[in-house]
């Protein structure tokens, strides 16, 4: 079972001065949401907190700005990074299509560059609305867009991130 393991973990974190774990949410493992989240935090302590990472939720057919409401100050890192739900593949497949990401042009979602699933005002609502929760943290991005250069991919993600953060980046 998960829980004495973790109970461990924290107990040698705190021992060596460790605040904050963030688990990254993920399908498939033992946090994937808001309500897996909460329950190993009630069970071992505030320590645990989240690498909320945009993406897995898409995929797994989650709303990442209500996920985010849902975990508060439970959120300790963010990745940003998008999805495309591929048209006509998910209604065959469903979204827990689980092909390696080399065989992008089959899957039912792809990881996409900020913006080629999920338009610029999304974005905007979602760096608001975890600004308005208080987060402050570091927010990566992460790029794994198998359908175009990664260098290209880099820079419209940040072009996007530069135009929606609500922070000054100088």
């Amino acid at each position: 079972m998960a829980f004495p393991y973790w109970e461990q973990t924290v107990k040698r974190a705190n021992e060596h001065g460790i605040d904050q774990i963030a688990l990254e949410n993920h399908g498939s493992q033992l946090i994937y949401n808001p309500s897996t989240l909460h329950r190993l935090r009630n069970t071992v302590g505030k320590v645990i907190g989240a690498n909320f990472d945009t993406s897995h939720l898409f995929w797994m057919g989650g709303d990442p700005i209500l996920a985010a409401r849902e975990l508060g100050d439970a959120i300790y890192h963010i990745h940003a990074k998008d999805v495309r739900i591929e048209r006509g593949l998910a209604g065959i497949d469903g979204v827990l299509d689980t092909k390696m990401t080399d065989r992008f042009a089959e899957r039912s979602w792809n990881f996409v560059a900020l913006g080629y699933g999920h338009e610029r005002h999304w974005w905007s609502e979602f760096f608001a609305v975890v600004n308005m929760l208080g987060y402050d943290g570091p927010i990566s991005l992460e790029n794994e867009d198998a359908a175009m250069p990664a260098l290209t991919a880099v820079r419209k993600s940040t072009q996007l991130l530069k135009e929606t953060i609500p922070r000054d980046f100088e």
